[in-house]
């Protein structure tokens, strides 16, 4: 797990309401939900082979999802300890904004199932649901951050969606993964272990996107794509 010194970590609630400069009370921020999407079958690679006979190809999915939440939590010092709404969870504080981490652990397809009540029964807005997820149509570790879309044929997003009615304005992390060389089986692809450039390219996306996950929820959604998606990828920083 990549260690982000520069990320302070908080755990500590702030008080449930804060002080404005004219001295007004003000309600404390919504929660954030921040979704990891991935695959419970898939979290430990000694298992997959098993897994592969058990499950419909289009199961397989990477696990940068789950890595990404797992960065974030941390980072921040938030356990993922709790099991809720069919996933792991975690609760804690983002500078002074309340957050929640989940990672489904249902299958990616039904993914669903774990976002969709746990919006409805925490009544949060769907501007601050934030979707992490692994994207074949991006560069490999190039991240991308959008305020909205379609699931864009991925089955976990497609899911969500379908869960929220057809909504789909609620922002989305995307985490390059590349497309498979030649004609390498997509499933294959997702399933072969990381080389040392590969692994190196992923951590720095992680670094990158704790950071901005960060700056989203403190300043903005502006600040963070612009961060997000104007990024130089590690090989043009070396």
């Amino acid at each position: 797990m990549t260690n982000i010194a520069s990320i302070s970590s908080s755990t500590t609630p702030p008080n449930d309401d804060t002080t404005s400069s004219d001295g007004i009370l003000q309600p404390k921020p919504k929660p954030w939900l921040i979704v990891g999407l991935g695959n419970p079958a898939l979290s430990s690679r000694s298992s997959c082979l098993t897994h592969l006979h058990n499950a419909p190809k289009s199961f397989f999915w990477p696990l940068v999802g789950f890595e990404m939440v797992d960065s974030i939590a941390e980072a921040e010092g938030i356990s993922m300890k709790s099991v809720s709404f069919k996933a792991l969870f975690g609760k804690g504080y983002i500078g002074q904004v309340p957050v929640m981490l989940s990672k489904p652990q249902t299958f990616m397809n039904l993914s669903g199932e774990s976002v969709g009540p746990m919006v409805s029964y925490y009544k949060i807005p769907l501007k601050q649901v934030l979707l992490i997820y692994d994207d074949l149509d991006l560069p490999f570790g190039k991240l991308r951050l959008l305020p909205k879309g379609g699931h864009g044929g991925q089955n976990g997003m497609r899911s969500v969606i379908n869960h929220f009615k057809g909504n789909q304005e609620f922002p989305r992390l995307r985490i390059g993964i590349g497309r498979p060389p030649g004609k390498m089986d997509p499933s294959s692809y997702v399933l072969r272990a990381f080389n040392k450039q590969e692994r190196q390219e992923l951590d720095f996306a992680m670094q990158k996107g704790v950071e901005a996950v960060r700056i989203l929820l403190l300043e903005g959604f502006n600040k963070s794509a612009t961060f997000v998606n104007s990024a130089k990828p590690l090989e043009q920083l070396s």
